[in-house]
């Protein structure tokens, strides 16, 4: 076994101090380190404390769909390379140099969905993204790199304020950003050319998971005609083959169970034009009247019912007009193809 090693802090530590590291990739890294300290004399009890790491790590967050991508993909290259081990020692560390040797070429897949990316944007277009994406990021900074001139529009991801985020880097790349509400896609879809979403993974059909909201901003773009773009890391296909939202690894029977927002809402105008919102769970706060202002009233029923939103939803292949991976540019019927290669 592996001693007193903690994966799941390790997995953790990885994350926080390397903010841009992908989870899949902090995942085969964490792994390698078990390597590293396992202490396992025969294949089949290191084979199982494999296992039973990638089991850890799964179970240690809600939303483990990108995680477990990595891990499947690593225990399929170990259950790969274990036949016919002549040395098990010598085989243990050819396992952790090829660990290694991932993870540094992980980062280098970005770049390379960036390039192949970049001609499907226009001079002049607009974008609309969701959330924060390093990778839809990344691409975007490329194509105003190499001089295309286009705006963004950025929901704000209310649940993770990850648009802010993307927000925030776009505009220091100097890329004009808009950050509109998630209720807002329908009403900017008109003013918009081309969608695009990165991926928490992609599925055996073609068919993607990805942040909340992706598959509502998958249909307005399929009634706008508008082409609908995912981008995601190879490293991120994973073995699901999902029928709809409940058939979800991070579904429950708590999901969805949304907890009744128990709030008096008693707006009063003040004299300088401000109101005053009465609220049973918070003293009264002044918000300005104007279109752009947002009443965010959060009380101990709200942030407990945080835990019963779905982080993740699941679009099916029909809305996604094209997949930029590192393996190309790929139709959703093209993944089945890819998935093969990798784990057969």
């Amino acid at each position: 076994m592996a001693g007193n090693f903690d994966v799941v802090a390790t997995y953790k530590s990885l994350l926080l101090n390397s903010p841009e590291l992908s989870m899949p990739v902090a995942a085969i890294q964490s792994l390698v380190e078990l390597i590293k300290h396992s202490k396992a004399t025969t294949m089949s009890e290191f084979m199982l404390s494999i296992k039973d790491a990638s089991q850890q790590l799964k179970s240690s967050v809600r939303n483990s769909i990108s995680l477990s991508a990595g891990c499947d993909l690593f225990l399929r290259f170990v259950t790969r390379n274990s036949q016919d081990v002549a040395d098990f020692e010598t085989w243990k560390k050819t396992l952790i140099v090829r660990g290694q040797s991932f993870v540094e070429k992980a980062d280098a897949c970005r770049y390379k969905i960036a390039d192949l990316g970049v001609p499907f944007i226009k001079d002049g277009s607009v974008i609309l993204i969701h959330a924060h994406s390093r990778v839809v990021s990344l691409l975007l900074q490329r194509a105003a790199e190499n001089h295309k001139r286009f705006k963004v529009f950025v929901t704000e991801s209310s649940q993770t304020q990850g648009g802010i985020r993307s927000a925030k880097v776009l505009r220091a790349a100097g890329i004009p950003t808009t950050i509109i509400l998630d209720a807002a896609v329908g009403y900017v879809i008109d003013k918009v050319d081309m969608i695009l979403v990165g991926a928490e993974g992609v599925v055996e059909n073609g068919g993607l998971i990805n942040q909340i909201g992706s598959y509502q901003m998958a249909i307005v773009a399929k009634a706008a005609n508008k082409p609908f773009y995912a981008v995601a890391e190879s490293y991120k296909f994973v073995r699901l083959f999902p029928l709809n939202q409940y058939d979800l690894p991070t579904y429950n029977a708590d999901t969805l169970s949304f907890q009744e927002l128990n709030v008096d809402y008693d707006p009063k105008t003040n004299e300088d034009g401000t109101i005053t919102a009465a609220t049973t769970s918070s003293s009264a706060s002044p918000l300005r009247t104007s279109s752009q202002s947002a009443l965010h009233m959060k009380t101990s029923e709200d942030q407990a019912s945080q835990g019963s939103n779905p982080l993740v939803d699941y679009t099916p292949p029909n809305y996604i007009t094209l997949l930029f991976t590192d393996l190309g540019v790929l139709t959703p019927s093209g993944v089945s193809d890819e998935l093969i290669k990798l784990y057969l």
